[in-house]
């Protein structure tokens, strides 16, 4: 499976219809540690397949929904399970500590 981008259309259903844990990045094009966690979050994405969703959502695009969410800095990886917040990573973190999150380990 790979990530979703995620925008205002369709954010609200993708929380709140997901029978799995909901994993958003909060990123933007111009953001040098953004681009380094991208790949990490692809691969978890696919070893993660049906058991967690992996979505992305471009805080320059859609600034309201980063000001919801208090994301004040980026990547900002924001956890969710029926479509409410359970827990938050800022910055790069390793890839064990995302899985960890998700109970994909």
């Amino acid at each position: 499976m790979n990530t979703i981008e995620l925008n205002k259309d369709n954010f609200e259903s993708t929380l709140q219809q997901s029978d799995r844990p909901v994993l958003v990045d909060f990123w933007a094009e111009w953001c040098g540690p953004c681009k380094m966690l991208g790949p990490v979050l692809e691969e978890i994405a696919g070893e993660a397949g049906e058991r967690a969703t992996i979505a992305k959502l471009n805080v320059d695009e859609h600034p309201d929904l980063a000001n919801r969410f208090g994301v004040q800095s980026i990547p900002t990886l924001v956890f969710f399970n029926a479509g409410a917040e359970q827990s938050r990573l800022v910055g790069v973190v390793p890839k064990s500590a995302i899985k960890q999150r998700l109970a994909l380990n």
